[in-house]
Order: C-alpha cells, then sequence, then structure tokens
C-alpha cells in the first residue's frame, strides 16, 4: 500500500493511499468514522484485486494533516478536498465509493458535482447529510441479536451511545457496543474494533457534523437527477443504516440498486467478503 500526498484548496497536505492491482480506473473510496483513517477500510475484503483503490485520510485524521481552520472538516465543506483529489489524479469522471459517514460525503459531493461520477458504491452508509433517518426498524434487529452471548453488555451501551452528546462522551461505551456493528463478533471483528481508537481524530469526528443544517429539498431535488446508477449496499443486520432505512433512501436517486447482505453488519467485506466483491464488482461492471 502505497502512501501519497497533494495540496488541498486551502493549503493543507492530504494523504491517500493506493492499494490493489485490479487496473485502471480506479475506485476512490471515502472512510467513515466520521475522523476515521482510511487504514480501517484494509483492501475492502479483496476488492484491490478487481480495481486500484484510492483510500484518501479526512483532513485532519490518518496521515493527512489537521487543518488550520477545524470548520473546515464538516461534511459539506470536504466536498471540496474529494473535488481536490478528483483534480490531483487526473480524472475527468470517476467511479466513487462512500462507507458509513464517507457515505454521507458522497451523497453530497454528487449532489454538488454530479457530471463528474460515472457510479456512485453507498456501502452502509449515513443519510444524514440528505436529513433522512438511518435507524429505521432498529429495534427489530436489535431482537434479532438477543441470543448472542454479549447482548446482555451491548444493549445498554449501544442506548447510551445514541444518547450521547459528543463523540467523546460516546467512546466510553463503544467497546461494550462494538459486537452490534458487526455480523460476527469473531477475532477478525474483535481485531478490526480493537483498532478504532488509535485510528479515529475526535475533533474531527466532532466537527464532522457540526453546525451542519443541510437544506433537504434542495438536495434531493439534486440527487433525484443524478445520472450516475447508485448502489446501496445494506448489512442485514446493521443498525446504522438498517437495511429497511437504505431501502427507503433508494427512492431518493433516479436509478438506484438496493443490496442487502445475509448476516452483514456495518463493515460487511469483513462479514462475507466473497459476497461484497462480488456485488460491488458486479456493478461497477454493468
Amino acid at each position: 500500500m502505497d502512501l501519497h500526498f497533494f495540496t488541498s484548496y486551502d493549503g493543507t497536505e492530504l494523504a491517500y493511499r493506493v492499494t490493489g492491482d485490479g487496473g485502471a480506473p480506479p475506485l476512490v473510496c471515502l472512510p467513515g468514522g466520521p475522523g476515521r483513517a482510511a487504514a480501517y477500510l484494509g483492501d475492502l475484503g479483496g476488492l484491490g484485486a478487481h480495481r486500484t483503490l484510492i483510500l484518501p485520510d479526512t483532513r485532519g485524521s490518518g496521515a493527512s494533516a489537521m487543518p488550520a481552520d477545524l470548520a473546515t472538516c464538516r461534511v459539506d465543506r470536504l466536498v471540496a478536498d474529494v473535488e481536490a483529489l478528483r483534480g490531483h489524479l487526473g480524472l475527468d469522471t470517476f467511479d466513487l465509493l462512500g462507507h458509513s459517514a464517507g457515505g454521507s460525503l458522497a451523497q453530497l459531493y454528487a449532489a454538488a458535482h454530479p457530471g463528474r461520477l460515472r457510479r456512485l458504491v453507498l456501502v452502509t452508509p449515513s443519510f444524514a447529510s440528505i436529513g433522512l433517518p438511518s435507524d429505521t426498524g432498529a429495534e427489530e434487529v436489535l431482537r434479532s441479536r438477543a441470543a448472542e452471548p454479549w447482548y446482555a453488555r451491548a444493549l445498554p451501551a449501544y442506548r447510551a451511545v445514541k444518547a450521547a452528546r459528543s463523540f467523546e462522551e460516546a467512546a466510553a461505551h463503544r467497546p461494550a457496543f462494538e459486537p452490534l456493528m458487526y455480523g460476527r463478533w469473531d477475532a477478525a471483528a474483535r481485531a478490526h474494533a480493537a483498532a478504532d481508537p488509535a485510528q479515529r481524530s475526535l475533533p474531527v469526528s466532532e466537527a464532522f457534523y457540526a453546525g451542519y443544517a443541510p437544506d433537504t429539498e434542495a438536495l434531493a431535488a439534486r440527487l433525484a437527477r443524478l445520472a450516475a446508477p447508485v448502489l446501496l449496499l445494506a448489512g442485514e443486520r446493521d443498525l446504522w443504516p438498517t437495511a429497511a432505512a437504505a431501502a427507503r433512501a433508494a427512492g431518493v436517486f433516479p436509478e438506484a440498486e438496493l443490496t442487502v447482505l445475509p448476516g452483514a453488519g456495518h463493515y460487511p467485506w469483513l462479514d462475507d467478503a466473497a459476497a461484497f466483491a462480488a456485488a460491488v464488482t458486479g456493478f461497477l461492471a454493468r
């Protein structure tokens, strides 16, 4: 995995990694968290065997510099960093993937620069940027996991995370809550979750939605005119977003395909790498 740097619109030096031997065209992959370094994406369950992956660290996280103005880490203002990366890579049009909070950013980029996108892949994305709920039907998902041995500790932690007023406040409850984020709480999931605190920049997390008040009607109107096909990939066991929330959000886009991976959580490439790669590569090839 090669590390590269470029200078964004305001002089902030940002980092991105290039991985995979899948050749051109590249797939730009926006990480979530928010504020988590792109390292947690790995090669997206082997997706790099099919496409060259461009994995940028959000400003202020990972190897990217902390900006002079933390307000530039707000989700709508990060659109300018994605556009600066596109220009740096010399791409006239490109395929874009956004995971979790990175899905929020990807949706805003699509609204602002629709002509730049060939295809858009939203992997277990947040819909906060366009004002739609992400937890529709979450209680049903929770009940489906009640027999898990860790559930008695995870459920109150989930409630506490939802009620937290900041990412810093939520951080104390995340260790007990984390099993709910994965389809299987196995060794790979535990290692992935354990890496989170070191990969996450809490200042960026706090700034990501701070003061953000979307014009939901205007955004919906722009996305309703998006020519690029959209893949919404949800996990059957995910809580943010639930499969039900993703199905509702699919109606925002004129050409959207919804894929729900059985048994998968918020990081579906860990739960079923083969099915994840097949869904994404199949969509990009069509």
